[in-house]
Protein backbone atom coordinates (compact mmCIF):
# COMPACT_ATOMS: atom_id res chain seq x y z
CA UNK A 1 0.00 0.00 0.00
CA UNK A 2 0.83 3.31 -0.73
CA UNK A 3 -0.32 6.77 1.84
CA UNK A 4 0.23 9.92 0.38
CA UNK A 5 0.55 12.44 2.97
CA UNK A 6 -0.56 16.03 2.49
CA UNK A 7 1.70 17.53 5.02
CA UNK A 8 0.48 20.74 6.53
CA UNK A 9 -2.81 21.27 9.02
CA UNK A 10 -4.10 23.95 7.02
CA UNK A 11 -7.46 23.85 6.31
CA UNK A 12 -8.13 23.84 2.42
CA UNK A 13 -4.33 23.85 1.69
CA UNK A 14 -2.84 23.75 -2.00
CA UNK A 15 -0.70 21.18 -0.52
CA UNK A 16 -3.94 19.12 -0.17
CA UNK A 17 -5.13 19.98 -3.79
CA UNK A 18 -1.25 18.58 -4.98
CA UNK A 19 -1.99 15.33 -2.91
CA UNK A 20 -5.37 15.14 -4.27
CA UNK A 21 -3.88 15.02 -7.94
CA UNK A 22 -1.29 12.76 -6.96
CA UNK A 23 -3.44 9.98 -6.04
CA UNK A 24 -5.85 10.33 -8.91
CA UNK A 25 -2.54 9.90 -11.08
CA UNK A 26 -1.71 6.25 -8.80
CA UNK A 27 -5.56 5.16 -10.10
CA UNK A 28 -4.42 6.07 -13.50
CA UNK A 29 -1.90 3.89 -13.11
CA UNK A 30 -3.77 1.12 -11.80
CA UNK A 31 -2.59 1.56 -7.79
CA UNK A 32 -5.16 2.39 -4.98
CA UNK A 33 -3.65 4.77 -2.16
CA UNK A 34 -4.28 6.27 0.96
CA UNK A 35 -4.61 9.85 1.35
CA UNK A 36 -3.37 11.44 4.59
CA UNK A 37 -3.98 14.79 5.01
CA UNK A 38 -2.26 16.23 8.38
CA UNK A 39 -5.38 18.65 8.85
CA UNK A 40 -7.13 14.78 10.03
CA UNK A 41 -4.91 14.63 12.99
CA UNK A 42 -6.11 14.64 16.64
CA UNK A 43 -5.91 18.62 17.92
CA UNK A 44 -4.19 17.10 20.97
CA UNK A 45 -2.18 14.45 19.61
CA UNK A 46 1.07 16.22 20.90
CA UNK A 47 -0.06 15.99 24.17
CA UNK A 48 -1.77 12.51 23.99
CA UNK A 49 0.37 10.26 21.63
CA UNK A 50 4.33 11.45 22.40
CA UNK A 51 6.58 9.55 24.89
CA UNK A 52 5.01 5.56 24.47
CA UNK A 53 1.66 6.83 25.24
CA UNK A 54 -1.25 6.32 22.63
CA UNK A 55 -4.84 7.52 21.94
CA UNK A 56 -6.98 5.42 20.49
CA UNK A 57 -7.55 8.18 17.38
CA UNK A 58 -4.09 8.14 16.74
CA UNK A 59 -3.82 3.85 16.80
CA UNK A 60 -6.40 4.33 14.49
CA UNK A 61 -4.92 6.31 11.91
CA UNK A 62 -1.93 4.22 12.40
CA UNK A 63 -3.02 1.29 11.82
CA UNK A 64 -4.96 2.14 8.61
CA UNK A 65 -2.18 4.37 6.96
CA UNK A 66 1.02 4.20 8.17
CA UNK A 67 1.99 0.80 9.43
CA UNK A 68 0.30 -0.90 6.45
CA UNK A 69 1.82 1.40 3.86
CA UNK A 70 5.24 0.06 1.91
CA UNK A 71 5.76 3.43 0.37
CA UNK A 72 4.94 7.41 1.19
CA UNK A 73 4.34 10.19 -0.84
CA UNK A 74 5.11 13.10 1.35
CA UNK A 75 3.51 16.81 -0.28
CA UNK A 76 5.12 19.20 1.65
CA UNK A 77 4.49 22.86 1.97
CA UNK A 78 7.15 25.43 2.28
CA UNK A 79 7.13 26.90 6.22
CA UNK A 80 9.73 29.39 6.77
CA UNK A 81 12.16 28.16 4.41
CA UNK A 82 11.45 24.28 5.95
CA UNK A 83 8.75 22.03 6.15
CA UNK A 84 5.64 22.78 8.38
CA UNK A 85 5.77 21.90 12.03
CA UNK A 86 3.26 19.54 11.96
CA UNK A 87 4.90 16.46 10.10
CA UNK A 88 7.83 16.49 12.30
CA UNK A 89 5.62 16.35 15.59
CA UNK A 90 3.57 13.89 13.67
CA UNK A 91 7.18 12.16 12.67
CA UNK A 92 8.16 12.46 16.44
CA UNK A 93 4.81 10.52 17.31
CA UNK A 94 5.73 7.25 15.36
CA UNK A 95 8.10 4.56 16.49
CA UNK A 96 10.61 4.42 14.33
CA UNK A 97 10.83 1.08 13.68
CA UNK A 98 7.29 1.14 12.33
CA UNK A 99 8.44 2.69 9.07
CA UNK A 100 12.49 1.92 8.71
CA UNK A 101 13.25 0.56 5.71
CA UNK A 102 10.19 2.04 3.77
CA UNK A 103 10.31 3.87 1.12
CA UNK A 104 9.54 7.75 0.36
CA UNK A 105 9.04 10.27 -2.81
CA UNK A 106 9.30 13.98 -2.08
CA UNK A 107 7.13 16.73 -3.86
CA UNK A 108 7.68 19.96 -2.61
CA UNK A 109 4.86 23.01 -2.72
CA UNK A 110 5.76 26.82 -2.86
CA UNK A 111 4.09 29.99 -3.85
CA UNK A 112 7.82 31.29 -4.13
CA UNK A 113 10.43 30.06 -6.77
CA UNK A 114 12.18 27.16 -5.34
CA UNK A 115 9.45 24.76 -4.78
CA UNK A 116 9.91 24.68 -1.24
CA UNK A 117 13.70 22.36 -2.13
CA UNK A 118 15.41 23.47 1.43
CA UNK A 119 12.72 21.84 3.23
CA UNK A 120 12.89 18.72 0.88
CA UNK A 121 16.35 18.69 1.79
CA UNK A 122 15.54 19.44 5.77
CA UNK A 123 13.11 16.42 6.10
CA UNK A 124 15.20 14.16 3.18
CA UNK A 125 17.73 14.13 6.51
CA UNK A 126 15.42 13.62 9.02
CA UNK A 127 13.78 10.37 7.08
CA UNK A 128 17.29 8.88 6.32
CA UNK A 129 17.88 9.07 9.91
CA UNK A 130 14.61 7.43 10.65
CA UNK A 131 16.37 4.84 8.54
CA UNK A 132 13.93 5.31 5.15
CA UNK A 133 15.03 5.36 1.60
CA UNK A 134 14.04 8.53 -0.45
CA UNK A 135 13.77 8.85 -3.83
CA UNK A 136 16.03 10.62 -5.68
CA UNK A 137 13.39 12.31 -7.85
CA UNK A 138 12.63 15.71 -5.47
CA UNK A 139 10.07 17.33 -7.23
CA UNK A 140 9.80 21.31 -6.17
CA UNK A 141 6.48 22.57 -7.41
CA UNK A 142 7.00 26.64 -7.52
CA UNK A 143 4.30 29.14 -7.97
CA UNK A 144 1.71 26.72 -7.20
CA UNK A 145 -0.54 29.72 -6.41
CA UNK A 146 -0.59 30.38 -10.40
CA UNK A 147 -1.38 26.30 -11.00
CA UNK A 148 -4.41 26.07 -9.61
CA UNK A 149 -7.85 27.04 -11.14
CA UNK A 150 -11.19 28.71 -9.47
CA UNK A 151 -12.30 25.48 -9.04
CA UNK A 152 -9.05 24.00 -6.70
CA UNK A 153 -8.05 21.19 -9.58
CA UNK A 154 -4.11 21.51 -10.40
CA UNK A 155 -4.04 22.69 -13.88
CA UNK A 156 -0.40 23.14 -15.12
CA UNK A 157 0.09 20.88 -18.33
CA UNK A 158 3.98 20.98 -17.83
CA UNK A 159 3.71 20.76 -14.06
CA UNK A 160 0.91 17.85 -14.16
CA UNK A 161 3.19 15.78 -16.89
CA UNK A 162 6.33 15.96 -14.63
CA UNK A 163 4.21 15.14 -11.68
CA UNK A 164 2.88 11.64 -13.38
CA UNK A 165 6.25 10.91 -14.61
CA UNK A 166 7.86 10.33 -10.92
CA UNK A 167 4.79 8.91 -10.27
CA UNK A 168 5.48 6.33 -12.97
CA UNK A 169 9.02 6.43 -11.54
CA UNK A 170 8.09 5.87 -8.05
CA UNK A 171 5.72 3.00 -8.42
CA UNK A 172 8.87 1.07 -10.55
CA UNK A 173 11.19 2.00 -7.70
Amino acid sequence: MITIISATNRPNSNTLKVAQKYSQLMEKQGVKSELLSLESLPHDFIFTDMYGKRSDNFQQLLDKCIIPAQKFAIVVPEYNGSYAGILKSFLDAIPPEINKGKKVVLIGVSSGRAGNIRGLDHLTSVLHHLGMHVHPNKLPISSVLSMIDSDGNLVDEKTLLVLENQTIEFLKW
